[in-house]
């Protein structure tokens, strides 16, 4: 039987939105497995949120950059969050950023291999960093975006420096419309995207084990249920997921679009740009996202520490 600690609980209540005894009684359930306990409360009907539950914090920055019409979002790792501050390190993500706006590849092994500013390679920029800020660092991801016509928009939260923050998002935006009215835009929709964190674009983007996930969890929620009424309810359970998770069947979480859905509020400013607009896709970085980490108390390491 594994132990179930009230940090343990607390992370799922946070992940998830249920309570405290429930999550104790899911995590209990499951024998301490937290996706099947995430999943357990689903199924009860406790959860009030559909996201997996499988991302811990890493420490670092995310960037969003943008050039033209390219944009790209790059991660770089660091071992503690003091880390973030230092301008050093911020040069480093900017410049990794700058390297990754003109490369044709933005897979992290090949942009590590990469000419960086002021001579050597992006890998060895990183190891000269290392040396000098006396922490393991590394270029764990990068993504970009481009379109033919229009523009790149990109949002950054909780901003360290200028497109360097916790979360990045970069969206493109493919139209012959006027520029600065799909500049506005796309950096309102970067900012919908960085909210909601919608899965795909539409249902058709999604990954088709996310799918089967959710009918198996319908299935299992309406177990007993003649075949032709389970039928319609998983069929009608995932056509209302798809809309909660997919951009444009999402309401915008921006003010300025007045409760209309991403499709809605794109569709009503094509007037004002002046001709159709397109959204080609979307990017979004949440800091140290599916990335193990061990928890650690820093007061008491200091504390240790001062005892020698």
């Amino acid at each position: 039987m594994a132990t179930i600690t009230a940090a343990l609980v607390k992370e799922l209540r946070e992940s998830t939105g249920a309570g405290m005894m429930d999550c104790k009684a899911a995590l209990t359930a499951t024998d301490g497995d937290f996706e099947a306990a995430v999943d357990w409360l689903r199924k009860k009907g406790l959860s009030k949120a559909a996201k997996k539950a499988d991302r811990v914090a890493a420490e670092g920055l995310v960037a969003a950059l943008v050039s033209g019409t390219r944009g790209v979002v790059v991660e770089v790792n660091s071992e503690t969050d003091f880390v973030a501050r230092n301008s050093d390190f911020q040069t480093l993500v900017q410049n990794i950023g700058e390297v990754a706006l003109k490369s044709d590849k933005t897979d992290a092994e090949t942009l590590s291999t990469q000419a960086y500013p002021g001579g050597g390679s992006v890998a060895e920029a990183i190891t000269n960093a290392i040396a000098h800020i006396g922490e393991n660092l590394s270029l764990r991801r990068a993504s970009a975006l481009s379109v033919s016509e229009g523009v790149v928009g990109r949002y950054v939260h909780s901003q360290v420096v200028d497109g360097q923050g916790k979360i990045a998002v970069i969206v493109a935006l493919e139209s012959k419309g006027d520029k600065d009215s799909l500049s506005a835009l796309a950096r309102q929709l970067a900012m919908h995207v960085a909210s909601a964190n919608p899965l795909a674009l539409d249902a058709s983007g999604l990954d088709p084990a996310t799918i089967e996930r959710e009918k198996k969890l319908l299935a299992e929620k309406n177990a007993g249920k003649p075949a032709n009424v389970l039928e319609k309810i998983i069929d009608s359970g995932i056509k209302t997921y798809a809309k909660e998770v997919c951009m444009l069947d999402q309401v915008s979480n921006h003010p300025d679009h007045n409760g209309k859905t991403v499709a809605q509020a794109v569709k009503e400013l094509e007037g004002k740009a002046g001709a159709p607009i397109v959204i080609k896709g979307f990017l979004r970085y949440a800091l140290g996202e599916g990335i193990d980490k061990a928890s650690s108390d820093f007061a008491a390491e200091v504390a240790a520490a001062a005892k020698g």
